[in-house]
């Protein structure tokens, strides 16, 4: 019969072992700080390199940070109430630029932290903590100047005439397109971010206006939900279907009589509905739908080549991601409210002539742009041409149709045929 005190002794002894073995296999660590480290202040990068590149290379500058010195400063006045911190009796707190540096620099290039640690003195287990706490503050700081929803009958019909005077679809409101951001696979997560590529990914799903620029998204999506199910998921969704953002009410196509709504243009991986206008499936078509196709895809380029452009200047979307969800959550977040910041600011410095896919007006030829070179990290989700739309939809594509061939005719439209 065991007794209470043989009891006793077995959890004496367990524990003895227990903490003993966990003292063998505790890290020992030789430093505090390492003494080249602690010499960051002799050498700091931001009183030296950048100073230079602002002072004797501005483009370099531009591209060490992907902004321009002015840009860089305007940002850190935005953000350095957010970011900033005190130092203490036992070291000096690293400053709000240096911190805002090295988050912009990992934005750029992707590098892992142990580069930037070399790059700028600072310990990775310091840098870790940084990049997510800046990204975060970059995105809740500038996301209601430069993020914005419109939510007026104003605000819709200014972006509706963008789109018709840049790209002959009237009545227009956005484009709309969800990408796969490459993720490291995490740890006991089983298959939920297992896409159909067999890769791992979460889903960033976008809308843009005609100038390129984001004016919703949603970052976070499983990579193994399904295209409808992604959409579904978002706050967007909800407002589209309860009419409550503000869209005018329909009306017709220039020089038509029949009212028609406001309209989104998407691809085949999502459902059509009377506000959501994708192409007709590409098999049996007579000439007015493939003028439709052509019509719509000139207007979905948009979204295609806001996400190539973003990727193009913020490399860390090139390749899969090697941070928790919720990091890289702010990650992507502040590089789409940075994107839209930048082409607000110094878009000929951001997206010179030839970024994006150029157009021709005359002949309607297209010459692609400079991102789609690299297309690595952002992968296209699953397109499923079997969605189909209800009868309202269809006869709202059909009034488009017929308008793009009657009243709204371009005369290169029917080389693309």
């Amino acid at each position: 019969m065991v007794t209470k005190k043989d009891k006793r002794k077995a959890a004496a002894c367990y524990y003895y072992l227990t903490v003993k073995s966990r003292r063998r296999n505790r890290r020992t660590h030789r430093y505090w700080v390492r003494d080249w480290i602690k010499r960051r202040s002799n050498k700091n990068i931001m009183e030296t390199l950048l100073e230079e590149l602002e002072r004797e290379d501005p483009e370099c500058y531009k591209n060490f940070l992907r902004m321009s010195a002015a840009d860089f400063k305007y940002l850190l006045d935005k953000i350095k109430f957010a970011i900033e911190k005190q130092n203490t009796h036992m070291r000096n707190a690293i400053p709000a630029a240096e911190r805002l540096a090295i988050t912009l620099r990992f934005l750029a290039t992707g590098d892992s932290y142990h580069s930037l640690m070399y790059l700028f003195r600072i310990p990775v287990c310091t840098i870790s903590r940084i990049v997510p706490e800046v990204c975060a503050a970059i995105y809740n700081v500038l996301k209601k100047e430069y993020l914005h929803m419109p939510c007026t009958e104003e605000e819709w019909l200014q972006k509706s005439q963008q789109f018709a005077e840049k790209w002959n679809f009237p009545h227009c409101i956005g484009a709309l397109d969800g990408k796969h951001v490459l993720i490291k696979a995490p740890k006991q997560r089983g298959s939920l971010y297992h896409n159909y590529k067999g890769t791992h990914s979460v889903v960033l799903m976008a809308l843009a206006d005609a100038e390129y620029k984001f004016q919703y998204i949603n970052v976070g999506c499983f990579g193994r939900i399904s295209d409808g199910g992604v959409f579904n998921a978002c706050s967007l969704s909800n407002k589209l279907a309860d009419n409550s953002l503000g869209i005018p009410t329909p009306r017709p196509l220039p020089g038509r009589t029949k009212p028609v709504p406001f309209v989104i243009v998407a691809d085949d991986a999502f459902a059509m509905k009377s506000y959501i206008m994708k192409p007709y499936a590409f098999r049996n078509l007579h000439g007015e739908q493939r003028i439709f196709n052509y019509r719509l895809s000139r207007a979905r380029r948009i979204i295609e080549n806001a996400f190539g452009l973003a990727s193009a200047r913020f490399r860390i979307l090139r390749r899969p991601i090697e941070l928790g969800v919720e990091k890289l959550i702010h990650v992507v977040s502040a590089i789409c409210v940075l994107h839209n910041f930048l082409m607000t600011r110094s878009k000929r410095l951001y997206a010179p002539y030839g970024s994006f896919d150029v157009e021709n007006h005359e002949t309607g030829t297209i010459e692609p742009g400079e991102w789609r070179q690299s297309t690595q990290g952002l992968v296209d989700l699953h397109v499923n041409p079997h969605l189909r739309g209800n009868l309202e939809a269809k006869n709202v594509q059909r009034e488009f149709t017929e308008y793009f061939h009657q009243e709204g005719e371009v005369p290169w439209q029917y080389k693309y045929i």
